[in-house]
């Protein structure tokens, strides 16, 4: 797919535009008749996003209420021998969609208590229609969006499966989430972001929590942080990894929209994440 569409699309689903104006622009790069067609490899497409079956017989899965107000997706193994680390799984600006649910119950299945946040909990929940799930983001102040960061981490260190230690990973708006998180919560353990904006460098002594930093090679919206933040991180010392994936969209990891997703690269990435949050939650 031209690229030229693939950053249309990634403005759109950023706010830079409404999704008329968004499908006027693509109808006049691709023309009337291939509008449809792009949409359906461009959009997530959820009857791809059950990879681990919500009855897995390997997991025991629950949406409940964490803790007052925030909600999520539960999952973890069932034949743990005795308690285990928690990871907090924290969705795009789409909210706690079946993709993000599908990827806790992997998180899950690799040994963790998996914990996928809904930061749409105070106005809701998410709703299905992906649209209105975008707009409620603007009534969601990263103040607020830091204090369910905290909340959710702290209740999920103290479920009676969990032995205190919590992790976070996250993907887009998540992986900005997980950064500002690692700034405000001491506590947290270790942090995976997934091609996140990054926090002010002057932010950067508070992070404890060692981070893995994962980039899309042509997500240059994105990228433009990364040279001031690892400056940040390097000047104070602070545990981190990093990686820049050559030749890959923004959200190459999500396996359900075929136009960004890549499959080595995702795969790569994940046994990074998992090796990752193995080590500092262990």
């Amino acid at each position: 797919m031209d690229q030229k569409v693939i950053n249309l699309f990634d403005t759109y689903t950023h706010g830079g535009m409404k999704r008329r104006a968004f499908l006027d622009k693509l109808k006049s790069m691709v023309g009337a008749a291939a509008v449809a067609p792009m949409l359906a490899q461009l959009e997530c497409s959820y009857a791809y996003a059950d990879t681990v079956k919500v009855d897995d017989p390997r997991l025991s899965v629950s949406d409940i209420e964490l803790v007052p107000g925030i909600k999520g997706h539960l999952a973890m193994p069932k034949d743990a021998n005795g308690k285990l680390s928690a990871v907090m799984v924290i969705h795009q600006n789409r909210g706690l969609n079946p993709h993000i649910k599908d990827v806790t119950r992997r998180m899950a299945l690799e040994g963790f208590v998996a914990f996928g946040v809904d930061y749409l909990s105070p106005q809701g929940g998410t709703p299905d229609d992906e649209d209105k799930a975008r707009d409620m983001f603007a009534n969601l102040k990263q103040d607020a969006a830091t204090a369910i960061s905290k909340a959710a981490r702290a209740g999920l260190a103290s479920h009676p499966a969990v032995n205190g230690k919590v992790g976070a990973i996250g993907f887009c708006w998540g992986g900005g989430t997980v950064n500002a998180e690692a700034v405000a919560d001491p506590d947290l353990k270790a942090g995976v972001a997934y091609y996140g904006m990054q926090p002010a460098p002057t932010d950067v002594p508070k992070i404890q929590a060692p981070l893995l930093l994962q980039y899309a090679g042509l997500d240059d919206r994105i990228n433009a942080g990364i040279k001031d933040f690892e400056a940040a991180l390097k000047a104070n010392n602070k545990t981190y990894e990093l990686y820049v994936y050559p030749g890959v969209n923004h959200a190459f990891t999500d396996d359900t929209q075929s136009a960004r997703y890549s499959k080595e690269a995702a795969d790569l990435a994940w046994g990074r994440s998992v090796t990752f949050l193995k080590k500092y939650l262990a």
